[in-house]
């Protein structure tokens, strides 16, 4: 008898294919562990600021910045950027060369080199006037799942000094990555170390990160809420100088009216909250930010301009 039922041999059903995972994803960099809910906080304003951006072209751009303080005197600073033709990412162009001077002489400068497809290169300089203050050398070393960033600090042959600090980070799944952190510091009668060991979860809504070391901790949490709000937590412990410090921030964004907030609270009964709001057509965006420490009994505030 024939196959009446009209079904394929065994040997001719199409085999299912197996299932590709998908690769981890590279877990970035040890700095930015914490960026998420960092991004979440206001930035300390006191004083008047006007800054005006100018973009010259498509490499080059440069800022001027005035500020006025009752702290100090007031200051200006010039600022300028390049940026090559090679761009891994919307926030990644190799070369770049960042400078800031201000009105002593003082300059604040790093340059970032791409040395291959995952090799990459930081030089940071900070002078005082005409003095060396600090320079610093990176090297980060992108895998397709791990990062490994060597820096070293201050390096001095003659007088036996250096800092040296080593950042290694693993994703193991795609939500998680673990790693840790090596701080070895060296000079004539002093010489020690420091490990850290950092772990991070990141959800579809949220990102928990943990940083434990001899010297500390450093927790943050970030959370979502929806396309407005979002919030961050940290908690940062230090065993030196028998300090804790715990925050909680909140970002507010209102897209219809071209603003964003943002507010903390901590636990050194500090409150402060920063607004922004942009004025479109124009290319201007404005800031007032207000803080006030009532254990100390301080308040501070600010008013910035920014143009372009």
């Amino acid at each position: 008898m024939g196959n009446t039922l009209g079904l394929a041999p065994m040997g001719a059903l199409p085999r299912r294919s197996p299932r590709r995972e998908e690769p981890l994803p590279n877990p970035g960099s040890f700095d930015e562990l914490h960026r998420l809910c960092k991004d979440v906080f206001p930035a300390q304003m006191e004083g008047v600021k006007l800054v005006v951006n100018k973009v010259l072209s498509s490499h080059f751009q440069v800022a001027h910045t005035v500020h006025m303080s009752a702290l100090g005197l007031p200051g200006y600073h010039l600022h300028a950027a390049y940026a090559g033709d090679w761009q891994l990412s919307p926030a990644e162009v190799f070369p770049t060369v960042v400078g800031d001077m201000d009105s002593s002489g003082s300059l604040n400068a790093q340059v970032l080199l791409l040395l291959a497809e995952r090799l990459r290169a930081k030089a940071v300089f900070q002078t005082q006037q005409a003095k060396f203050l600090t320079w610093q050398f990176d090297g980060e070393y992108r895998g397709d799942d791990y990062t490994a960033t060597l820096t070293l600090g201050n390096p001095d042959l003659i007088g036996e000094s250096v800092i040296m600090v080593a950042h290694f980070l693993q994703s193991l799944t795609h939500r998680l990555v673990l790693g840790g952190e090596l701080v070895y510091h060296r000079r004539p009668g002093e010489e020690g170390a420091i490990l850290t060991l950092a772990g991070k979860y990141s959800a579809l809504h949220w990102v928990a990160t943990l940083n434990v070391g001899s010297g500390g901790a450093h927790a943050s949490y970030y959370h979502r809420a929806n396309e407005q709000v979002q919030v961050g937590v940290e908690f940062e412990a230090n065993t030196r100088l028998q300090d804790t410090t715990f925050s909680f921030g909140y970002h507010l964004t209102l897209p219809q009216a071209n603003m964003v907030f943002r507010g903390l609270v901590d636990s050194n009964w500090c409150v402060g909250a920063v607004l922004e709001k942009k004025m479109p057509p124009l290319p201007v965006t404005l800031a007032l930010g207000a803080f006030l420490n009532h254990w100390r009994n301080r308040f501070h505030c600010g008013f910035s301009i920014t143009v372009g």
